[in-house]
């Protein structure tokens, strides 16, 4: 049964680390996307783009990195930490997953917040390429995210169940 607890513990981390290297991924198509619009765009909409694909591709390697920064090393902790005292262990993880349940709530409430913003300038302002621009790449942006939260919440509620199933 305690090795059931480390795997299951190593095993919702790396899914993470796996995230981060999926909004990684994302964020290198993004970023090609814009040097694409800047080498190739001859438009006004398309030279838009630039910008604002750039920006979005620089904070989703910041959101991959503090995937894979925070999870990458809790590999190695979750079977010290079970070693140290296993049940503490437990309630640690059950006390930094239910935390993470509220903060996923908050994510899906700001996300389609976000979407729902960021089309109103699509709709209000029809000739303003930058604006558009912009709030296009904000909807891809938040969509993919919810995306990526989608999974981890779907990780993170199982995870929890599991271990207070095993709770000590």
């Amino acid at each position: 049964m305690d090795t059931d607890i480390v795997k299951l513990s190593t095993d919702w981390a790396k899914a993470e680390v796996f995230s981060g290297k999926m909004v990684w991924l994302f964020s290198v198509i993004t970023i090609l996307t814009a040097v694409g619009f800047w080498y190739l765009g001859r438009t006004a909409m398309a030279r838009a783009f630039v910008w604002p694909l750039l920006v979005a591709g620089l904070f989703l390697i910041a959101v991959g990195a503090g995937l894979v920064l925070a999870n990458k090393p809790r590999v190695d902790q979750f079977e010290q930490a079970h070693r140290k005292d296993p049940e503490a262990f437990v309630r640690q993880e059950i006390r930094r997953t239910t935390e993470s349940q509220k903060q996923l709530t908050l994510v899906f409430r700001i996300l389609p917040a976000i979407i729902i913003i960021a089309a109103l300038p699509i709709i209000g302002l029809p000739g303003s390429p930058i604006w558009r621009a912009i709030a296009v790449t904000l909807i891809v942006t938040a969509g993919f995210l919810m995306v990526v939260d989608s999974n981890t919440e779907a990780r993170n509620t199982q995870y929890h169940s599991r271990l207070a199933a095993i709770k000590p």
